[in-house]
């Protein structure tokens, strides 16, 4: 792949956020300066959590859509310097009630390139011991935490159940790995 003929030459802070910021980027480009809409995002984990032939699926509100989703246990990376484990192991104790004994890298990705540099892994957790669950926000307090065949988790990523994008491709991501 040839070197990108683009460079970054910097951005301006417009809005700091509780999650993210927005920023004014400034780039040259063949055809010249120009400017571009950035949400910088401190990047998030998620795992697909299995217990035997279950994995566990969360519905919480999400605010930015005004309703609730079914998703994979995920969240923020927000503890600066914190390895990515580490990370998702508290998410899962925070989520699902549930610490694993293994966790392996599944698949990593960005979410909407075009605007917000949000870098997600997700990881496999399996061997899992339940653990008091840490409830850490409001969203935590109201959400459902489900059980889920696999091959019902495959169905509803496939048939619009589950529109979160992590959740499709992490579920269809483990169930390639598991051989489904």
């Amino acid at each position: 792949m040839p070197e990108s003929p683009f460079t970054f030459l910097g951005d301006e802070l417009i809005h700091e956020g509780m999650v993210v910021s927005f920023r004014n980027g400034r780039f040259d480009g063949p055809d010249g300066e120009f400017n571009r809409d950035i949400v910088r995002h401190p990047g998030a984990v998620s795992a697909i959590a299995i217990d035997g032939d279950d994995l566990f699926l969360v519905k919480q509100y999400r605010a930015p859509i005004d309703d609730t989703m079914w998703e994979i246990p995920a969240g923020k990376k927000d503890v600066v310097g914190e390895p990515s484990e580490e990370t998702i192991v508290r998410e899962l104790e925070e989520e699902i009630g549930m610490r694993p004994a293994t966790l392996e890298p599944l698949i990593s990705l960005h979410h909407s390139p075009g605007f917000c540099d949000e870098f997600q892994e997700i990881f496999l957790a399996t061997d899992l011991e339940e653990v008091p669950r840490r409830i850490d926000s409001i969203e935590e307090q109201f959400m459902v935490v489900q059980r889920t065949p696999i091959d019902q988790a495959i169905t509803m990523a496939l048939d619009g159940s589950i529109t979160d994008a992590k959740s499709i491709i992490g579920i269809l991501a483990a169930a390639r790995r598991l051989g489904r």
